[in-house]
């Protein structure tokens, strides 16, 4: 036995996400709260606090075999039994095709909660308590899954049974009569599912393993019934675990793609809880005065933050780093990883790997451009993005204002100089400045390069086709950065504020006067289009604005009133023609309203960023985001989901954990504390003493009027036109 409790050495995080029997006693409650945890090279174990799994993508390893990539469902669940003063208690949960649940572990889970990132369930069976924990070791596909005994009169007996699969992780099994190769090694099993797969362990170091193969078939998945797709397949059950533990002791088993990976259950689960100390350190000290009143919700949210940042080990390179775009079944893509990468890593206090993942990005820069995203099969990068290389320079401004780092200035300035001539004269998919306005075009048949992505088969549901709204508000603001980054380098800036200044001018096209915002696209196929959509916000809240104050103003109004929700932007206005607000059922009849109503998470912190640059009012601004506190609980708990329904209550939709809508949310929370710290600041002393006092660690602009003694542009880093000289 590992005679100590696994958690008697080392301080957990406290619990922000807390159910008793009200969630967990409850099948459906249970089954759409949904837990995560990752490794730091793009492998994770994930499923609900019912401990039934529903889709495909839950498991407890599903390892990142070509870091970030190549995922694949080693080990799907463990269907663990507890027998207690000659009683068994099923603590696994489990619904078959046709409806059956059995078992029906989730009967005896008394509470679940999230202790930083780590799931803890304590199962009551009779008058003991038994602890589950399951964790990730950083860089490495091994998953512990500890069972502690913190109270019981008698010992007790667990049978683990290991399920074991061996597929990529998008895909299903239908096993028939597949065999594969389970054998004894020291402390447990290896399983090897065919000649030339990757082996991988289940381990114990105090439990016996006996070796099986029998095959459980059919469970049901209704999340992926649910998205009309399969929603059923097999499993192996490979061994069988077997321990008896008393009060105060614990079982942990490993399941590991290492041959030797650690086994002393307290050490890793120490290492585990120091990763995330070290998250919240180093937000802490990066931001000690909005770390200090944030609330528990954004806390959380910091160290959810942590689980997008990957390894991409590259030729030359193996510390290379990029973003995972969401769990659980996106890559890293580039357009994501740019949107997010500066609250992901800027916000929380890591400029290092913010520097890490532009150079991972900047190898891939081709023809001007950054690919779109990374196959999961290892084929090349596709560069089907408008938008990501202009993300790009967005990243580099704010890396540059949080950090001053000059050399990597010096580094980066050719490749950024060398894609602003691509555009200028032209690079893949149309996209090209327009020589009669400078502002930028792109787009052909068939091909979709914006953000708004969406295709059924060979049908592109919104081309977009022509000069969209914020594709020329990023490329404004890029000619802007350009003109800066030169300043700060000692160059000559007068061709990009030449190039900035005639884009600013000739976006007053977009100026949509009879309804008071902007055209969504303009000199498109059909000429303007009108419909209201949330693109136009990037005009109001990127760090220039190509808009007039009372412009902005007007945007903001019509985004507030026809767009916002709880929990993000519609992607359409209701009352549109297309208009959906449930976005629901199969593949296609999901991308056909992805972009059509469906609310976005990731666009709420631009909101509030805009409405504080319109406004000025800190607290009015912070209280469009206190929603997501909300949403941390109901579906990917602890972190925040990719899209909602467009219509209430906004139920959350795709991926349960998605970059840029946690990075988002913090980066727009951070730079709004910001300026209420300095507006609280100013209240308290004379401007002139405020405004020094704010100003320590960089230079802020000058107050205006008597609302704050401080600005934070679209990166929530201080504004001040000096800092690039």
């Amino acid at each position: 036995m590992e005679g100590e409790s696994t958690v008697s050495r080392v301080v957990p995080l406290p619990a922000m996400i807390d159910f008793g029997r009200e969630i967990c006693g409850d099948l459906a409650a249970g089954e759409q709260r949904e837990w995560l945890v990752s490794n730091g090279i793009g492998g994770f174990a994930s499923g609900t606090v019912s401990g039934l799994p529903t889709r495909r993508y839950h498991g407890l390893l599903v390892a990142a075999l070509k870091p970030p990539l190549g995922r694949t469902l080693l080990v799907a669940s463990l269907d663990e039994t507890a027998d207690y003063d000659g009683q068994p208690y099923p603590l696994a949960t489990t619904r078959w095709k046709g409806g059956t649940v059995a078992p029906d572990g989730y009967r005896n889970i008394e509470r679940f909660r999230l202790e930083g990132t780590t799931p803890v369930w304590t199962y009551a069976i009779s008058d003991a308590l038994l602890e589950k924990r399951v964790w990730m070791e950083q860089g490495s596909n091994t998953t512990y899954i500890t069972y502690s005994m913190v109270r019981g009169s008698q010992p007790l007996r667990l049978a683990v049974k290991a399920l074991v699969n061996y597929r990529d992780y998008h895909s299903g099994t239908n096993a028939s009569d597949w065999r594969m190769a389970i054998e004894h090694v020291e402390h447990g099993l290896r399983v090897r599912a065919f000649d030339g797969a990757a082996p991988f362990y289940l381990l114990s170091s105090s439990a016996a393993a006996e070796p099986a193969h029998q095959w459980y078939r059919d469970f049901d998945l209704a999340a992926e019934r649910a998205r009309g797709l399969s929603d059923h397949e097999d499993h192996l059950h490979a061994g069988t675990f077997q321990a008896t533990i008393k009060e105060g002791e614990s079982l942990t088993l490993v399941l590991s793609t290492q041959e030797q990976p650690e086994l002393d259950a307290p050490t890793a689960y120490a290492a585990h809880l120091v990763h995330e100390h070290e998250l919240l350190g180093m937000w802490w000290a990066s931001r000690p005065a909005a770390s200090a009143a944030a609330p528990d919700w954004i806390r959380q949210l910091v160290l959810a933050a942590g689980q997008f940042i990957v390894s991409r080990p590259l030729e030359g390179d193996p510390r290379a780093q990029s973003v995972i775009a969401g769990y659980p079944w996106f890559g890293d893509w580039g357009r994501d990883t740019m949107i997010a990468l500066p609250g992901l890593t800027l916000t929380t206090g890591r400029p290092d790997v913010a520097k890490n993942v532009l150079r991972t990005f900047a190898r891939f820069a081709s023809e001007g451009m950054l690919p779109n995203y990374f196959p999961d099969a290892g084929s090349e990068p596709e560069y089907n993005t408008v938008d990501a290389t202009l993300w790009y320079f967005q990243a580099v401004r704010q890396y540059f204002a949080t950090t001053q780092d000059k050399e990597f200035l010096r580094e980066i300035f050719p490749l950024l100089a060398d894609m602003v001539q691509w555009h200028l004269r032209g690079t893949r998919h149309n996209i090209h400045v327009d020589t009669n306005d400078g502002l930028l075009a792109a787009g052909a048949p068939g091909v979709q390069l914006t953000w708004m992505d969406a295709r059924v088969g060979d049908r592109v549901i919104t081309p977009r086709i022509g000069k969209p709204v914020e594709v020329n508000a990023l490329w404004y603001s890029a000619l802007v950065t350009m003109a800066q980054i030169s300043r700060a380098l000692d160059r000559a800036p007068a061709s990009y504020d030449f190039l900035a200044k005639r884009a600013k001018s000739s976006f007053q096209k977009f100026w949509n006067a009879s309804a008071g915002c902007c055209f969504d696209v303009i000199d498109g196929p059909q000429g303007n289009e009108a419909a209201v959509r949330p693109n136009q916000i990037f005009a109001v809240g990127l760090p220039e604005s190509p808009l007039t104050t009372e412009q902005q103003a007007e945007v903001l109004d019509v985004c507030g009133r026809q767009l916002l929700t709880s929990f993000g932007l519609r992607s359409l206005a209701p009352g549109s023609e297309g208009y959906a607000g449930r976005y629901a059922g199969g593949p296609a009849e999901r991308d056909a309203v992805y972009h059509q109503g469906t609310a976005w998470g990731w666009l709420l912190g631009p909101f509030a960023l805009a409405h504080l640059r319109v406004h000025h009012d800190p607290a009015h601004a912070a209280s469009f985001l206190e929603p997501m506190a909300h949403q941390l609980t109901i579906a990917g708990l602890g972190t925040a989901s990719e899209v909602f329904d467009g219509d209430a209550p906004f139920t959350p939709r795709g991926c349960t954990a998605q970059a840029w809508t946690v990075a988002e949310v913090l980066r727009a929370w951070t730079a709004i504390a910001a300026e209420r710290n300095a507006g609280a600041l100013s209240e308290t002393l004379p401007i002139a003493e405020a405004t020094a006092a704010t100003t320590t660690a960089k230079p802020t602009r000058p107050r205006r009027k008597t609302r704050t003694a401080a600005r934070t542009d679209y990166f929530g880093v201080a504004k001040n036109k000096q800092v690039w000289r």
